[in-house]
């Protein structure tokens, strides 16, 4: 199973971010974004929700509790509309 920090990478991926573009857009460091992606640090549940609702995916996603492929399939369509 992923990590969080492999799932917010994929994600940021998937939409051509930066970590720096990522955690403006978050309004959080690129230091944290970098220690979530290294899984030296988890984020908090209000950054958990920043995250979800940024990439339009469910905390449960990012936390492990639902489907991997559903999830990341949505986000890379979106990208290509």
């Amino acid at each position: 199973m992923k990590t969080i920090g492999a799932k917010i990478k994929e994600l940021r991926n998937a939409l051509g971010l930066s970590q720096e573009e990522l955690a403006i857009e978050i309004e959080t460091t690129s230091k944290s974004i970098q220690r979530y992606e290294a899984g030296t640090s988890q984020p908090e549940s209000c950054m958990l929700v920043k995250l979800a609702t940024y990439f339009d995916v469910s905390t449960d996603y990012l936390l492990g509790s639902s489907g991997y492929s559903n999830q990341i399939e949505e986000v890379k369509n979106k990208v290509i509309k």
